[in-house]
């Protein structure tokens, strides 16, 4: 099968500039890429379509680069934005560059890295509009759809000129790199399109090889923007994202949507998804196609211990037996808590209304009477405790347990 077929049944292919020109490039081993723009200093699951793709493309035979613009990063893509980015200082652009890179490098082996500073850091302002700008006619950057939204809110020179900047690069890793395929979400069209006809432009119509390739955008099933929930983005960095909150963001997903995400998202073959998804409308109750999609893409970012650990914390948390797991495991489910700090003079009712473990005194009051509530696994009997009167784990922390797997933290300062 080629890369062509490969992406067409799982859906994965929006917009291509040439489909004579990937099999070839397919067939001729040449490089592919796609960029990431250092806005902050961890990727997150919107990336992780565009990140699994290079793999894909690398099984193929092809040589993946992930550029990490650190150039076009400071000046910022105006694509369908409302307003201007807030331009970042070097230093946090060049902390966020070294934060991506490292993460790529430990999800994705053998994927060769690029930033695009070393090359357009290298250019004057009269050199760039000598040597670039003057390919670019105006009216026809102006019918660039990202562009062309933005004129009537406004749109600034500095933005105005990404889309050049990101035909550069295209042209740089086509000429040194044997780079043929730029990859994009469907709302880089505009710029991939931009650097296919700088090529051609460049090295003739009749010879360029260049091809571009955008995968639709990632929507959950009722159209609304994937990878946000209602405490914010899911980062790949697990400082930022629990493990195992990573994990469980993919076993809570519908099943409509799970049954798509495993096709765009993970490495299983047509028939093993057939399979999966056939066993679970047998058996819609044990989550198959869900457990399958959370273990292949734990095991893709975090690896397979960091997999294990959020595997055994599910079990812990929903069979009731925190308690039972090692000192480890237990830190790393705090980690995965809701949690707040406290004072040990601040009263304990107030204190899980304030960690929203309960909604006020009178509903702590139903928790205790029903014995559905405890901290470190002793039973509330009581709504009048304080802080001091219990015990800490950990040397400063009180687990609340409410109900069968909701989980608190409080952290006495």
């Amino acid at each position: 099968m080629s890369i062509l077929k490969e992406l067409q049944w799982r859906g994965l292919i929006k917009q291509i500039t040439n489909e004579e020109r990937l099999l070839k490039a397919e067939k001729n081993h040449s490089a592919v890429y796609c960029g990431f723009d250092p806005t902050a200093d961890s990727l997150h699951v919107g990336h992780l379509m565009m990140i699994i793709m290079l793999k894909r493309f690398s099984d193929f035979g092809f040589k993946a680069i992930a550029l990490v613009g650190g150039g076009t990063g400071m000046i910022g893509d105006p694509s369908f934005k409302s307003d201007e980015r807030q331009l970042q200082t070097n230093e946090q652009l060049l902390k966020n560059f070294n934060s991506i890179e490292k993460q790529l490098k430990s999800i994705i082996k053998g994927v060769e890295f690029k930033n695009n500073k070393d090359w357009l850091g290298k250019f004057s302002m009269i050199d760039f509009l000598r040597e670039v700008g003057k390919d670019f006619n105006i009216s026809y950057l102006l019918n660039k759809e990202s562009i062309a939204t933005r004129i009537s809110t406004g749109l600034s020179f500095t933005e105005f000129s990404y889309t050049m900047l990101q035909a550069y690069d295209f042209y740089h890793l086509y000429i040194n790199d044997d780079c043929k395929v730029q990859l994009g979400g469907s709302d880089q069209w505009g710029n991939l399109t931009s650097g296919t006809d700088y090529i051609s432009s460049k090295v003739g119509s009749d010879k360029t090889e260049a091809v571009g390739v955008t995968i639709p955008l990632l929507l959950k099933a009722d159209g609304t923007k994937f990878g946000k929930t209602s405490s914010g983005a899911i980062w790949l960095d697990e400082n930022k994202t629990s493990v195992y909150n990573f994990y469980q963001f993919w076993l809570n997903q519908t099943d409509e949507d799970s049954q798509n995400f495993i096709k765009f998202l993970t490495f299983y073959n047509e028939n093993e998804i057939k399979k999966l998804i056939e066993t679970h409308r047998n058996e819609p109750k044990n989550r198959h196609v869900q457990k399958a999609l959370a273990e292949s893409l734990t095991n893709f970012v975090h690896g397979q211990e960091k997999l294990d650990q959020a595997k055994l914390l599910t079990e812990g948390f929903f069979k009731g037996s925190i308690f039972d797991l090692d000192k480890s495991l237990i830190e790393l489910a705090i980690k995965s808590m809701n949690s707040i700090e406290v004072k040990k003079n601040e009263s304990l009712a107030d204190s899980l209304i304030k960690v929203k473990a309960v909604q006020s005194k009178r509903e702590l009051r139903e928790f205790i009477a029903s014995k559905a509530i405890s901290y470190n696994n002793v039973v509330l009997v009581k709504e009048d405790l304080l802080i001091a009167d219990i015990n800490p784990i950990f040397e400063n922390k009180i687990i609340i347990k409410k109900g069968k797997k909701s989980y608190f933290v409080l952290t006495i300062i």
